[in-house]
């Protein structure tokens, strides 16, 4: 992955914020879907899924032409690292900042996702090592807690150790 080595560096620039652009829009886009199905909008809800979609796609465009993209035992070193930020550095002082403020929502939002981040640098971890071998990850079944984003390989639990959530977790 060359981050964009050869390009010049305004187009580099106003690459990477299209990117980010793109890439909030994409995100914020499927949460306004989600809002609108539970509110009895399925076809407003619809539109934004598939608006968020292309925003994917223009979000991908950028990435590839950073050189973001590279092939999978590369993608994993990269997600690992950024998984690894997360934990080691970027949420602990989100959370610091947040107590000090006494932003407990934000402080919660923040416990919750270094907790996952947790899990998904060791998940990541496990599958460079797969694929190092050239062998694939395994097909269990993988857990999502739709509350706090807790993340669980296997079988189902019945609450979500990091939120006490006691309702089905997404499965994929």
């Amino acid at each position: 992955m060359s981050n964009g080595d050869n390009m010049k560096k305004m187009s580099e620039k106003a690459s990477l914020e299209a990117f980010q652009g793109e890439s909030m829009a994409h995100m914020k886009y499927n949460i306004y879907a989600d809002v609108a199905e539970k509110e009895g909008y399925p076809n407003i809800a619809r539109m934004f899924r598939a608006i968020a979609y292309a925003e994917q796609v223009h979000a991908s465009n950028h990435a590839r032409n950073l050189g973001y993209v590279g092939r999978t035992e590369e993608n994993l070193s990269d997600a690992i690292n950024g998984e690894n930020f997360e934990v080691e550095e970027m949420y602990p002082s989100y959370m610091l900042t947040a107590e000090m403020q006494k932003e407990d929502g934000a402080k919660r939002a923040f416990h919750y996702a270094l907790e996952a981040e947790k899990i998904h640098a060791k998940m990541y971890g496990d599958a460079k090592e797969m694929a190092n071998e050239g062998r694939d990850a395994g097909d269990e079944s993988i857990y999502i807690c739709p509350i706090c984003g807790y993340t669980h390989v296997g079988s189902e639990h019945d609450s979500c150790p990091v939120c006490g959530y006691k309702g089905e977790f997404r499965k994929f």
